[in-house]
């Protein structure tokens, strides 16, 4: 397959960004069944990508092992080199963490449930979304966007802890696989998800939606091998490891 190539103009460099360790109240009682027993998670501290993984960033994925291009790849509505890349499946999104790894000598990895929802809330406990209460028709701008498809990443403020557009744009894939009951069995500390299942959490709004924007605590789920144009991904890695 011939090397794929896109132009970069502008991209920002905004890197991977420290989430620290802490407890927080996992789920909701305002929100569906499956986020529901509210309950109490330890999540030790570890790195987050602060923007979804664009086409810019999975172009050097494609070239570098062949992997045929996802569907819209030449799409005008998805293809701008800054916006997040689509219909990855849940298998493409970990063998890019794989590359990932492979290619700068540490553990890289699609973040957990517990891990994204503690990412979100940004370390504010009890709020609806990343930066309060206040409902997503009060973003600046929020009648104008997501009209045809997601936005370039990054062009509106991050939450508390650096990261941007989480809980909309696409919807992120998790590591782990989805039941709607684990919650009530769910360990305190780091959290897995169930051991198998048939289909895997997602999180996080869409450009697709009614309402653009999700609840922190809002939960979703397709099979891993869909390809959907509202599914992207964002990469999580191990504390320790190095920024490349």
């Amino acid at each position: 397959m011939a090397a794929l190539q896109i132009p970069i103009p502008g991209r920002p460099e905004s890197g991977f960004v420290p989430i620290p360790a802490g407890w927080f109240s996992m789920g909701s009682d305002a929100g569906q069944d499956n986020e529901r027993p509210v309950h109490r998670v330890w999540v030790d501290g570890f790195l987050l990508a602060a923007t979804q993984v664009t086409n810019a960033e999975y172009v050097s994925f494609l070239n570098a092992t062949g992997n045929p291009p996802p569907p819209f790849w030449n799409d005008p509505n998805f293809n701008h080199p800054q916006r997040p890349v689509v219909a990855v499946s849940w298998f493409e999104a970990s063998k890019y963490c794989e590359w990932l790894s492979a290619k700068g000598g540490e553990h890289y990895r699609l973040p957990t449930e517990a891990e994204w929802e503690w990412a979100a809330r940004g370390g504010v406990e009890g709020k609806l979304y990343p930066w309060g209460d206040a409902p997503p028709q009060s973003l600046p701008d929020y009648d104008t966007r997501w009209k045809t498809g997601p936005e370039p990443v990054a062009r509106y403020a991050p939450n508390a802890f650096g990261l941007f557009d989480i809980g909309d744009n696409v919807h992120e894939w998790c590591n782990d696989w989805y039941s709607p009951h684990y919650y009530a069995i769910s360990p305190e500390r780091n959290p897995q998800g169930p051991e198998s299942g048939e289909r895997r959490a997602s999180r996080g709004g869409s450009w697709r939606h009614h309402i653009k924007v999700s609840r922190c605590a809002a939960r979703s789920s397709i099979p891993p091998q869909f390809q959907y144009a509202d599914y992207g991904f964002r990469v999580a890695a191990d504390s320790g490891s190095r920024l490349i």
